[in-house]
């Protein structure tokens, strides 16, 4: 014959129906935020490009003055890495670098290497004080500022035609380098021009002119055309932190000089780390704030002695906390036997009391009744239901004496 047990559930045993109502708001959750992501994926799926993207038509992109650079005949190559950047320069080629702070110390010194003598132009967009000294030495780039309407202030034909543009970002200090510097802002120019016999480099401030929000504004447009359109070929030159072939550095042999495993690691990779480093900290912090002091609450719900009692006990034992559980029964017993003998409870719990009036009601040995009472805590589990039997027993002599 056999006797089908039914194990309530408890803390520590929670049923399906427990857990389901415990985690159906985290995937609720979470259902929505893949929703969300695929619904926002497919939204952006169609014709979408980055910044100063000659492919993008929203607010930010560059389709407006390619579709005017294509009017006027001049060919646009659009190109993703260095080699492709720097491949089929030449007298008739404008290079057109949107991002040059993007791009690696390696990188820009290989940059400046291979334009250096192409007979064309180089115009290099909002570049900041990581790319613009070693771009073009001796220049030094200040505080970027807001984008604000700016006259030309210089003889260059292009500026002069252009009129009074929208422009700001870097400022540029050229110290003794000949330069033509055009749209001034607070004593610094916003535009350089480097003329020399192997080519022209052209440093802007800021890259807002090329959006196609702002072409149309005051004489963006005129400035874009004129920069970007005295030759024929176009390249346009969208560094990215996924743009490693430059990185190489080739000697006379064409063998790859030795670097290490940080030369690889693109800079923005290490400032992403350092801002995810940054973020666990203050969640940690965030997340021990809100552990404050333990408060005793009412139960909901009635439970059985024996099941808390079960649930505790559960808890030393998984805990190995035999000292814990052996002064909860002494405690509780002492609490017993000292109201069964007539001693208040503030003194039941101290042997100079308890013991005696024990031990004159049981005519026992004081060592060890204090040794049963007030012990050490028990070795190992044996230990410590024989101390609840002896526990037990004692009380019951009390009790029947």
């Amino acid at each position: 014959m056999t006797e089908a047990t039914t194990v309530s559930a408890t803390s520590a045993s929670p049923t399906p129906r427990q857990v389901w109502s415990r985690v159906r708001g985290l995937l609720l959750a979470l259902l929505v935020l893949v929703a969300a992501g695929v619904a926002l994926a497919s939204v952006r799926s169609g014709d979408q490009h980055g910044r100063l993207d000659p492919r993008s038509a929203d607010r930010y992109g560059s389709r407006a003055v390619a579709e005017l650079l294509k009017q006027r005949g001049v060919s646009i190559r659009v190109v993703t890495t260095l080699d492709e950047a720097t491949t089929g320069l030449g007298p008739g080629t404008t290079l057109l670098v949107t991002s040059p702070d993007l791009l690696a110390p390696q990188q820009q010194e290989e940059l400046r290497a291979r334009t250096a003598h192409s007979g064309g132009r180089t115009v290099l967009l909002a570049a900041g004080p990581p790319s613009a000294g070693t771009l073009v030495p001796g220049v030094r780039a200040r505080s970027a500022g807001p984008a604000t309407t700016h006259a030309p202030q210089c003889s260059l034909p292009a500026a002069r035609r252009a009129g009074p543009i929208e422009t700001g970002g870097f400022r540029y200090a050229a110290g003794d380098l000949t330069t033509t510097a055009c749209f001034p802002s607070d004593g610094l120019p916003t535009l350089l021009l480097f003329e020399q016999e192997a080519g022209e480099t052209v440093l802007l401030g800021s890259s807002d002119l090329l959006h196609n929000a702002r072409l149309g504004k005051q004489g963006n447009a005129s400035l874009a055309l004129q920069l970007l359109g005295s030759r024929p070929h176009l390249i346009w030159y969208l560094p990215s932190l996924t743009d490693t072939g430059a990185m190489t550095e080739h000697d006379g042999g064409g063998e790859h000089a030795d670097r290490s495993f940080t030369d690889l690691i693109p800079q923005g990779w290490l400032w992403g780390t350092l801002q995810l480093v940054l973020a666990a900290v203050l969640a940690a912090i965030w997340r021990a704030r809100r552990l404050g002091p333990l408060v005793t609450e009412r139960l909901p719900v009635a439970i059985r002695a024996s099941e808390s009692a079960e649930g505790r006990a559960r808890l030393y034992r998984r805990t190995n906390a035999r000292g814990r559980a052996a002064d909860s029964l002494r405690c509780a017993t002492r609490a017993r036997i000292a109201a069964l003998l007539g001693v208040s409870s503030r003194d039941a719990h101290s042997p100079a009391t308890l013991i005696p009036a024990v031990s004159t009601r049981l005519d026992g040995d004081e060592s060890r009744l204090r040794s049963l009472l007030f012990g050490s805590p028990p070795s190992d589990d044996a230990a410590l239901v024989q101390l609840a039997d002896q526990l037990d027993t004692l009380e019951r002599e009390v009790r029947t004496s």
